[in-house]
């Protein structure tokens, strides 16, 4: 499972989830990838889970990227604890996802395939999801020669 082998603070504040991704919205490893539509924590078990349905599904051919991490401590308190008596203690790990975030990327195996797989691993998250293709740019020259692909 993910988790940070070690944190600057053991509890954080709850914080917020305005706004969609200004960072990691677009395929930058991969062909294919599955990008949030909405915000929400996911938990490192959800990662795990969705990580083990592409490795399955895809016969472990291609390569995979997890383009998330859970590095934020979800604390809870005792079942049958009174009310106030300070924060719980740390429970398990999130990701903080905001809209339009990559969450996986696939790479090296043929579109049906990749898009079956980002498919069922979309069935694992609490988020809704959409499957994404990279863009290619065309560099051309003064010429107008194509140059080369980035």
């Amino acid at each position: 499972m993910l988790s940070p082998k070690r944190t600057k603070y053991r509890k954080v504040q709850k914080g917020n989830m305005k706004g969609r991704a200004q960072r990691g919205n677009k395929v930058s490893d991969g062909e294919y990838g599955l990008q949030s539509m909405e915000a929400a924590w996911i938990t490192a078990n959800q990662i795990e889970s969705a990580r083990i349905v592409l490795s399955r599904y895809t016969k472990k051919v291609g390569k995979t990227w997890i383009k998330i991490f859970p590095d934020k401590p979800i604390t809870k308190k005792p079942a049958e604890t009174r009310m106030g008596s300070g924060k719980g203690n740390p429970e398990y790990f999130v990701a903080v996802v905001k809209p339009d975030r990559v969450i996986f990327e696939i790479a090296g195996v043929d579109e049906v395939i990749a898009k079956k797989a980002l498919t069922k691993a979309m069935h694992k998250l609490p988020v809704k999801c959409k499957i994404i293709k990279r863009e290619v740019k065309v560099e051309e020259t003064i010429e107008g020669g194509i140059q080369n692909e980035v």
